[in-house]
């Protein structure tokens, strides 16, 4: 009971907050890493996977680049890129020390559920879906524009959600080789003996990472072309139980 009383403490100090090592410093660094490499990974992700599914091949390759992104171990992959020439441990901008080296590993992590997501998206509308398009004298371009991306948008969102979560949970470990975060808080308190700090540090991740969460799912409903209401009409108009047979 001491260490939550320890935690409390801890959060409900103003001085925790502010100053030089202080949680919304932090806090915003964590954002920004995060932020930064989710973007990066869209950039590269998106492009390939929506390539890929719109041509429908290369799933062989766009399943297998995100199996291998999830079988290396984040924080192996940073320690191997902190111990090279380059990028090193060479303090970049706001992300501190090791930046490109964090933003590489984090982006590389993020990679796997956006391809994934993207590709399956976009391969698995509906066949006959573009078959009107194509009947209806669409280019490819404007089948995909106008038809397959509006379609795909909401799995297309779920990847983005599962990368942003994953990506901000994991941005801690930039403090292992002292880079910005609220890794920091955690490892401080931890290599101090304070784990009220420690604890403290973790439960400011979680409750973010719960908020991030949210949002995401707010704006993947939101993108979503066919609305809820619509999808729950359909589904009511569905038969419940087979027609009788006839004589």
């Amino acid at each position: 009971m001491r260490v939550f009383s320890d935690v409390w403490a801890y959060l409900s100090d103003g001085s925790s907050w502010t100053g030089t090592g202080g949680i919304w410093g932090y806090l915003v660094q964590q954002l920004l890493l995060t932020g930064t490499a989710l973007v990066l990974a869209l950039a590269i992700g998106l492009p390939l996977a929506m390539w890929l599914g719109h041509i429908g091949r290369g799933g062989f390759l766009a399943i297998n680049i995100s199996n291998v992104g999830r079988a290396i171990p984040t924080f192996a992959l940073l320690a191997l890129l902190v111990t090279a020439e380059w990028p090193g441990i060479a303090t970049f901008g706001p992300f501190g020390r090791a930046g490109i080296a964090t933003l590489i590993a984090l982006t590389l992590f993020a990679l796997p559920p956006i391809i994934t997501n993207t590709y399956v998206a976009i391969r698995e509308v509906a066949g006959e879906v573009k078959e009107a398009a194509r009947g209806m004298g669409m280019t490819g371009w404007q089948q995909f524009r106008r038809v397959e991306l509006p379609l795909a948008m909401p799995l297309v969102a779920g990847g983005v959600r599962l990368a942003l979560v994953q990506v901000w949970a994991t941005a801690t470990i930039a403090a292992l080789v002292a880079g910005p975060g609220l890794g920091r808080i955690i490892t401080d308190g931890f290599a101090n003996s304070n784990y009220g700090k420690g604890i403290a540090g973790a439960v400011v991740v979680a409750v973010v990472a719960m908020i991030l969460e949210v949002l995401a799912a707010l704006a993947q409903r939101a993108i979503d072309p066919v609305p809820r209401t619509a999808k729950k009409k359909h589904d009511d108009a569905l038969p419940t139980s087979p027609l009788p047979a006839t004589t």
